[in-house]
């Protein structure tokens, strides 16, 4: 009898993720029914104020195998079982223990917990063994808003299949700030138009799934040459430019009926002025190690501000989904608020849920004692809370909370996933420039392909676009270079490109959060780049990421933007400079100096 029950949920949820897939929210958007509002209020009068504290706390863990006498289980448990938490943001990890983790954690919980992913780029941005697509910029520069909309229906039908009813995606940031170090490619585009129609269109496909959708990071964090992860970016523009660029992507969001807004740890001194120092004893926060910490004296960050979440994006905007903080433990928060006081001020801003807090205790603490010293008032308290169960009850959480793992490899990466990030793929590809004629590539030449990486991967990295090239045809000698590249390893990068007539320069300045290095090229990597064109080396750049890149290079005279490194670009760009596919992609963004947005050299395949 268990297993006939156990094989009909499987059927069943595996049929209703399919049948969710289909547009059922172009007709009804996605919120809470006043049925779900009438079983939050309910289920409210039953909690005490710990058990409400407890729900505002989201925490964020790599999934891992854990067995039930381990710390990490254990503490888990504890998160749980004492402390009520009220969610969990899972990061990069392996789909099945990340699913068995979270029904364990399920099986815990008093109250369903809400499951949160940050998959801009579909689940396979956290899951190595799911498909991963190309970034939002890699998408606009295809100029189809429905690829977006297909993304999120993949994205929420997957999501939903692993237990993951909340995503944290898509970005609304309007990228018109070249030395941006944190959203990049991660953006639509520069044209707040665009990154509107983008959105909108991701946002009303995920949720047509019964999938949670989350735009950031309110109210815009395109325009900064800050990491977030590393300090406090300060945006000082007036109100009006804000309107006509930041908030416009976000208003459309809001009338299109999007679900939850998460808010930036970004200064807004013509919003909100009040003035912050950094603390004397602080936390360094979520920063790679060896990345510069940027502190300074700033604003009020809008994660902390009502300005910017009751006034602007509740009263002004409208907004009734749930509002999520970026990370709590992020630097630019920090630097700057205990832990203590950080919970307690970004929820009297107007913060539903906290995410992911440097120190979870801390942060509870410092919430309870606000509630018992009237604070926090009893009245904002429910409200909050009031929103987390309806949004629960609405997603299915208080129906069915445990995820069957038997469905799983029927629903995620599919041939329809795959097939949907190749086709993205071959359109977004974008020739900016091909002033000498190297596309299509003469196979005959004696070439080279060199790897220029921000990471720490090795050789791995363009592992696809040498598979790629040498299944085309080509043969060349190949080389790596990375931030701790061996000087053997510089010596033999030099030889092989010099003595080539034609180079391939693979050049992956990959978006790295918190890194020393993100967007950027390592030193020694960029020195031979210089050296092959000063000596004017035939060469053909290749953008892996970072499209603003050519800016450094300006006497590149073949330039082709790839927006990441994702396998199916990786190919998209092999094929397109063997002259194989059609090479159709537009810049989304202008490259300053050099090339408006929407440039894009089109070639028809041989």
């Amino acid at each position: 009898m268990k297993f006939l029950i156990s094989l009909f949920l499987t059927v069943f949820l595996a049929l209703n993720s399919l049948t969710a897939a289909s547009p059922r929210a172009q007709s009804k958007k996605l919120e809470p029914s006043e049925k779900a509002w009438k079983f939050a209020d309910k289920q409210l009068k039953k909690m005490s104020a710990d058990e409400k504290v407890g729900q505002l706390i989201h925490i964020g863990i790599n999934a891992r195998f854990a067995n039930q006498d381990s710390d990490f289980f254990k503490r888990l448990k504890r998160d749980v079982e004492e402390n009520k938490i009220g969610g969990v943001i899972f990061f990069g990890a392996p789909i099945y223990e990340t699913t068995i983790l979270a029904n364990r954690m399920q099986e815990l919980a008093e109250i369903p917990l809400l499951m949160s992913l940050d998959a801009e780029t579909g689940i396979g941005m956290r899951f190595g063994d799911a498909t991963n697509f190309p970034w939002a910029m890699a998408v606009a520069a295809t100029g189809e808003p429905e690829y977006a909309r297909k993304i999120g229906v993949v994205t929420g039908r997957e999501a939903r299949a692993i237990g993951i009813q909340h995503i944290y995606a898509p970005v609304l940031d309007v990228n018109n700030n070249a030395a941006n170090p944190v959203i990049n490619v991660r953006s639509f585009g520069e044209d707040p138009a665009d990154v509107a129609r983008f959105s909108v269109a991701f946002i009303e496909g995920l949720q047509s799934t019964g999938t949670l959708a989350t735009a950031k990071h309110f109210p815009g964090h395109g325009d900064t040459n800050i990491d977030s992860h590393r300090g406090l970016p300060i945006i000082n523009n007036s109100r009006e430019s804000l309107e006509k660029t930041e908030l416009l992507p976000f208003r459309k969001a809001v009338d299109a009926g999007l679900g939850s807004v998460m808010i930036a740890h970004i200064g807004l001194p013509q919003i909100d002025g009040e003035v912050i120092k950094p603390l004397k004893e602080s936390i360094q926060g979520d920063a790679e190690e060896g990345a510069e910490i940027v502190t300074q004296v700033a604003t009020i960050p809008a994660t902390l501000s009502a300005k910017v979440q009751t006034d602007l994006l509740r009263k002004e905007m409208g907004f009734k989904g749930l509002i999520v903080s970026d990370a709590m433990s992020m630097s630019g928060l920090t630097l700057y608020f205990t832990q203590e006081e950080a919970g307690v001020r970004a929820f009297l801003a107007g913060t539903d849920i906290l995410e992911k807090p440097a120190d979870v205790d801390a942060m509870l603490r410092g919430l309870r004692d606000a509630v018992k010293s009237g604070r926090i008032s009893e009245e904002r308290l429910n409200e909050s809370v009031r929103r987390q169960l309806a949004w629960k009850y609405e997603l299915g959480l208080f129906k069915q909370k445990i995820t069957p793992i038997d469905q799983i490899d029927r629903i995620v990466s599919n041939s329809e996933t795959g097939a949907l990030a190749e086709e993205v793929a071959t359109k977004a590809i974008t020739l900016v420039r091909n002033d000498a004629g190297l596309i299509p590539l003469k196979k005959d030449a004696k070439i080279a392909v060199l790897g220029i990486s921000n990471g720490f991967d090795g050789p791995s990295t363009m592992g696809t676009l040498v598979s790629s090239l040498r299944s085309g045809g080509v043969q060349f000698t190949s080389a790596y270079l990375q931030e701790n590249s061996t000087a053997e390893q510089i010596a033999a990068a030099r030889k092989a490109v010099s003595e080539a007539d034609i180079v391939i320069a693979g050049l992956y300045g990959r978006v790295r959060s918190g890194a020393k290095n993100s967007v950027g090229l390592p030193e020694q990597g960029t020195a031979i780049l210089k050296e092959m064109l000063a000596a004017d080396k035939k060469v053909i750049g290749l953008s892996f990421g970072n499209p603003y890149i050519l800016g450094s290079f300006p006497e590149l005279k073949t330039y082709v933007v790839a927006y990441g490194d994702m396998s199916s670009l990786q190919r998209a760009t092999a094929r397109a400079i063997l002259g194989t596919q059609d090479i159709s992609g537009k810049l989304p963004i202008s490259l300053p100096g050099l090339y408006p947005r929407g440039t894009g050299i089109q070639l028809i395949k041989k």
